[in-house]
Formats: structure tokens, C-alpha cells, sequence
């Protein structure tokens, strides 16, 4: 018969089930930034301060250094996928430009953009 698990080790599996779950959003959203970047290349238009910032959070790995500003973006990520329209080509990159803007105004809001020019 197996044993059960103490409330400590429930909270300790939690917590591990948590974390991969945020890595995983990191690394797709750094790919994302990746993205957008390549995509504002091709383009040949300036990346707006806002946008870059929001790129610039995940491809620096910003959110090591801040705790709670992952958990902020996935949670606006969930709000996002759940509110905005399906993608589709057309609107794919106005998507993740738009994402982009709310992460940004998201970290200057939760105080994990370390900027005051704004």
C-alpha cells in the first residue's frame, strides 16, 4: 500500500510542478521575443520603446533577478489567450505586439521595470 504524502512534500511537488510550468512559459516566450524581433527586422521599422522593453524583459532573463515578475507575465499571458481572438496569419503579429504592450505596462505597473523615464 503506498503512503501518503505529508503536507510538507505536497507543498514541495506543487511547488516543483509551478516552476517547470513557469520555465516552460519562459522559454516560449523568449522564443516569441526572438520572433518579434526578427520580425520588425524584416519589416525595417523601429521596435516601439514599449514593445522592446517587454522583449527585452525575457531575452535578458530579467525575471531571475525579480521575483514574482514571471508569475506576473504568465498570468497576463492566461488573461490574454483567454480574451484576445484566435490567431490567424493576418493577425498574428498585431497579437503579439499587443501582448507585448500589456507585458510591458504590466512590469511598469508592478514595479519590476527599474525605469523612471517613462
Amino acid at each position: 500500500m503506498p503512503r501518503r504524502l505529508t503536507p510538507e512534500e505536497k507543498y514541495r511537488l506543487s511547488i516543483r510542478k509551478q516552476q517547470k510550468t513557469l520555465e516552460e512559459y519562459a522559454a516560449h516566450e523568449i522564443e516569441w521575443a526572438d520572433d518579434l524581433l526578427y520580425w520588425y527586422g524584416i519589416q525595417n521599422i523601429d521596435i516601439p520603446t514599449d514593445v522592446y522593453r517587454a522583449v527585452a524583459f525575457f531575452k535578458n532573463k530579467e525575471f531571475q533577478k525579480k521575483p514574482g515578475s514571471l508569475s506576473l507575465m504568465y498570468n497576463l499571458y492566461l488573461r490574454c489567450i483567454e480574451e484576445l481572438p484566435t490567431p490567424t496569419k493576418e493577425l498574428a503579429f498585431d497579437l503579439l505586439v499587443f501582448r507585448y504592450r500589456k507585458y510591458a505596462a504590466a512590469l511598469k505597473a508592478g514595479g519590476f521595470d527599474g525605469r523612471t523615464d517613462w
